[in-house]
């Protein structure tokens, strides 16, 4: 799915709900948030998105903080915005396709844009904060922060490149102290 595509997506449902906060959005939507204790460890499940006789629910990690339960139910809420009907029917955890790196990228892409107003990126920015600190300010991870910059560039915005570059499984690996590093 291109970028274009994501951004039409977060716009839509933006206008549609009138509402970014990704577990009240959930609710607008019908899509159960159940909230579950998976362990705070490196392997621990964030959480995951399941689709079954057209139900979705996302599930997520109650042990972690609530600003990550926020990132991961819009990560999730990515997930079933976006790929519902693409024939996967759980992922993150489960990732037994070979698309499932483009998904996971698409529902960062989608979470960042829902989560990161344009406004409130180059506000960050600005501040003469360093890439990390701008991060920290939107409550996000830093990775997240790229994953917005390259959302900004394909909308036509010039920017630098940024000084590090996510991949699409960086949740899945981050342990509890390491979301505190980023002033979650």
């Amino acid at each position: 799915m291109a970028c274009d595509n994501i951004v039409r997506s977060v716009a839509k449902l933006k206008a549609k709900c009138g509402e970014t906060d990704p577990f009240a959005l959930c609710s607008l939507l019908g899509i159960p948030v159940c909230c579950s204790p998976m362990g705070k460890g490196k392997d621990a499940i964030k959480g995951f998105f399941v689709k079954s006789n057209r139900i979705k629910v996302i599930t997520v990690n109650s042990d972690l903080p609530y600003m990550i339960q926020r990132i991961i139910t819009a990560h999730e809420l990515g997930h079933a915005m976006l790929h519902a009907d693409s024939g996967m029917h759980a992922f993150h955890e489960l990732a037994l396709f070979d698309e499932s790196s483009r998904c996971e990228k698409e529902a960062n892409l989608f979470a960042s844009e829902l989560l990161i107003s344009d406004d409130d990126f180059f506000g960050a920015l600005d501040d003469g904060q360093s890439f990390s600190q701008a991060a920290s300010s939107l409550n996000v991870p830093a990775e997240f922060l790229d994953f917005k910059a390259r959302l900004m560039k394909e909308k036509g915005y010039e920017l630098g490149d940024s000084p590090i570059t996510a991949n699409s499984k960086f949740l899945k690996s981050m342990t509890v102290p390491d979301y505190y590093e980023y002033g979650c």
